[in-house]
Order: structure tokens, then sequence, then C-alpha cells
């Protein structure tokens, strides 16, 4: 039940009607016996500055942010965690009260850990490995940034807007990362020389499930691990593709799962139940 004790937190995006957030951390609140909701946040790009602020007037312990909200609230905030501040992307606030009740605005981001974790749980070890990443958002920094971290040999990056390949590789700048032409023929090339492809973009999103970064008329190398980010369908194109070449796909749901579990731990200072925030999420999904 919601009392004048419930502690608040949520999820700033626009649009927002996609999310599983709100199910995922509310069934984790639920197990643990905790007096918190989570609820969503739809916040227009033009209103960033003022729903930041609001969050410390209006009580609440923190939030998360994603599309396209990442990059645009570092600027409100009063201090940002080194590894996001370094890869320019914001996914989780966390509101810091004094005794006398000044709040602070901290800034981090889960994605990374959330993405190298997933990796990692399916038997994918970074290390020394070869990664081709198509998309340079928000999460396309998380992705690059917990990859080279993690040991990766290289990271080629490809986008259709080339100045944002570039300033990201510009403010990562490491010998490792690269950015790779936007187009098919480069696309299968280095797939084939890589380990790892990520699609860090929306292509294969509900509703547009016919959707798929790698050409129809070219078989997927059937040694490499394919990430789809997008969890909405549980099952991409570009996964079933993978499938039927024999290679290695893991879906986007369970970055999605860990990274909210480090911003549950964040905010919380209680480690949550994944297994609870996983059903609940594929639960939500079964539903839509």
């Amino acid at each position: 039940m919601i009392n004048g004790h419930t502690k608040l937190v949520g999820l700033m995006a626009w649009p927002i009607g996609h999310t599983l957030s709100p199910a995922m951390h509310n069934a984790a609140f639920d197990a643990l016996g905790l007096n918190w909701r989570y609820v969503p946040l739809p916040v227009h790009p033009a209103q960033v500055e003022a729903a930041v602020r609001g969050l410390a007037a209006l009580g609440f312990q923190g939030c998360n942010v994603t599309v396209p909200h990442k990059q645009a609230v570092i600027p409100v905030l009063d201090s940002v965690a080194p590894d996001a501040a370094t890869f320019g992307a914001v996914n989780t606030i966390i509101v810091a009260r004094d005794e006398d009740g000044t709040a602070t605005l901290k800034g981090d981001n889960t994605d990374y850990q959330g993405f190298v974790g997933s990796l990692r749980s399916a038997g994918f070890e970074p290390e020394g490995k070869k990664a081709v990443i198509v998309g340079a958002g928000g999460g396309a920094r998380a992705v690059v940034f917990g990859l080279l971290r993690a040991g990766a040999e290289q990271v080629l990056v490809s986008d259709l807007v080339p100045d944002q390949v570039r300033a990201l590789v510009a403010g990562l700048w490491d010998a490792r990362l690269r950015e790779l032409p936007a187009t098919t023929e480069a696309l299968v090339e280095s797939a084939r020389a890589a380990d790892l492809l990520v699609n860090a973009t929306p292509v294969g999103m509900t509703p547009k499930v016919d959707g798929s970064i790698w050409p129809g008329d070219a078989p997927v190398p059937s040694h490499l691990t394919v990430f789809d980010l997008v969890y909405n369908p549980l099952e991409t194109k570009l996964l079933r593709q993978v499938k039927q070449a024999g290679g290695c796909a893991i879906a986007g749901l369970d970055m999605l799962v860990r990274q909210g579990a480090v911003s549950f731990e964040m905010w919380t200072g209680v480690e949550p139940p994944i297994e609870v925030m996983r059903a609940a999420c594929e639960e939500g999904l079964k539903n839509r």
C-alpha cells in the first residue's frame, strides 16, 4: 500500500509506454517487503531540466533515465560518477540528502555493468575479443565503454549519423576504438573477422519487428556471438537470423534486468532478487 512513508523512484523517458521497468522494480520491492514504488515519468525533451530538478522537491530517492534523455540530464546534475562522465551518458540518478534536507543529484550509469554481466552470463568473455557495434547513442556508449574496460582487443562502431560515431570515438579516445563505415558491405566484412556483434539501435523493436541490422541475403557467421539490446520483442528478427546460422544469440532483456538490479541496489542499499525481476519482465512482455 502506498502511504506517507512510501519512497519513490521512477523512469524518465519520452515516450514511455513501452517500459517494463515499473513492473520489474515493483516486483522486487514487493518480494523484499520494501515500502518503495517505481513509477513512469513521461518527460518531454523540452522539460528535462525542470523534471530533474523536481525530483528532489518531490521527495524522490532517484530515477532511471532512458531514451532520449541519457545525455541531456548531465548538465542539470550536481555530480556525475567518473565512468558515466567518461562515456557521456547517465541512466541512473541518485538523490542524496543531508541532515538539513539539502538534496544533491548524482548521475551514474549501470548500463555497461548490465551489458558485460549479460555477456559473461552467456559464456562470452570480452577480454582479447573483437567487436562490432551498430549504433552510437547512449546505449552504444555504455556498450563500448564496457567492452574497452573488460579488455576487448578491438571495437568498431558504425552509425547512420557519422558525427555521432566521431563524437563517441573522440570522447572515449582509445587506440582500440575505431569508426566503421555505415554500409552493409562494411558490416558484413567486419563481422566475419569479429567475435561479437551488438545491435545498439532500435531496429527490430516493436512495432517494427521485421527490421534487422543484418542483411537478409548474407548468412550470419556461425562463430559470431550477437547481442541485441532490443528486448521487445524478446526474440528479434536479428536473433532469429543468428540462431538459424548456428551462432550465439543474446537478448536485451538480460541487460535490462541486470542494469536495473544495480540501480536498485544504489537506491536502496539492498541486493535485489534478479530472478523475480526477470520473471516480471517476461510476464509483462507476454501480456502485450
